[in-house]
């Protein structure tokens, strides 16, 4: 396993499915892993729980990071109490789908405003404090969407196409100071997303996947481990595509 010995990393939207298996995973790799979530205490105390049983110093940050104030208020946070991250791992993100030309104006501009505005957000927060360090790697989850989106998902399939090529920018800019940016992008994964597939929907896209299954969060988990850790530490501005195949 990758080490991640005395590193403090931040997950954003950590209570949960990829976000949960990641913050997990880097426990075990020995990070001191930040579980950013927005509005959920119940769920966010008891992802707490399971990660403090591998890394007892895990810790909460509440925050809404598709809300400049809120960034920033949270970044202010961890350098008061920590110093700084070594680490960011941005996941953070929503659905909300539908055809384009009967999307409303909210359908679009929420799911924008979370999963493109909100990588942004952290982004550059994290770039500012790691270059200023001279070190840190960001990575950043992307979806198989950006490259071969479904009907519905025009808002999605955007803001993810988007953030890839985000990274790729950000990789050039913060290369010099040692700071690496990178995605994984997983296809098909086991979280609440695809639970609500109808089974058959959701038996007809696996047909799609050579490896004939649907991943699992951990899989996702050690990608994103691998990308931050010195292991990668000649990867930046790429995309890891965890899908089994699917868009090969």
């Amino acid at each position: 396993m990758s080490d991640l010995n005395g590193r403090i990393a931040l997950v954003t939207g950590a209570t949960k499915g990829i976000g949960l298996a990641v913050a997990t995973d880097l426990a075990r790799a020995g990070a001191t892993v930040l579980l950013n979530h927005r509005r959920n205490p119940e769920q966010a105390e008891e992802a707490l729980r399971t990660v403090r049983q591998i890394q007892p110093d895990a810790a909460l940050v509440q925050g809404d990071i598709s809300q400049s104030a809120d960034v920033e208020r949270m970044f202010r946070l961890i350098r008061a109490e920590y110093g700084g991250i070594d680490a960011l791992v941005h996941n953070a993100g929503i659905t909300r789908d539908g055809y384009a030309v009967m999307m409303g104006d909210a359908k679009w501009q929420e799911v924008i405003d979370t999963n493109l505005t909100g990588a942004f957000l952290c982004m550059r927060a994290a770039g500012r404090m790691m270059a200023a360090r001279r070190r840190g790697s960001i990575v950043t989850i992307g979806s198989t969407s950006a490259f071969n989106p479904p009907a519905g998902q025009a808002n999605y399939a955007a803001a993810k196409a988007g953030v890839l090529a985000m990274v790729k920018a950000l990789a050039k800019e913060l290369g010099g100071y040692g700071v690496r940016v990178n995605a994984v992008v997983p296809g098909f994964v086991d979280t609440a997303m695809t639970q609500k597939m109808p089974p058959a929907q959701l038996a007809e896209n696996l047909k799609r996947v050579p490896l004939g299954r649907i991943g699992r969060t951990e899989e996702v988990g050690s990608a994103v481990r691998f990308l931050l850790s010195d292991d990668a530490a000649y990867i930046t501005g790429t995309s890891l595509v965890v899908d089994g195949g699917l868009i090969s």
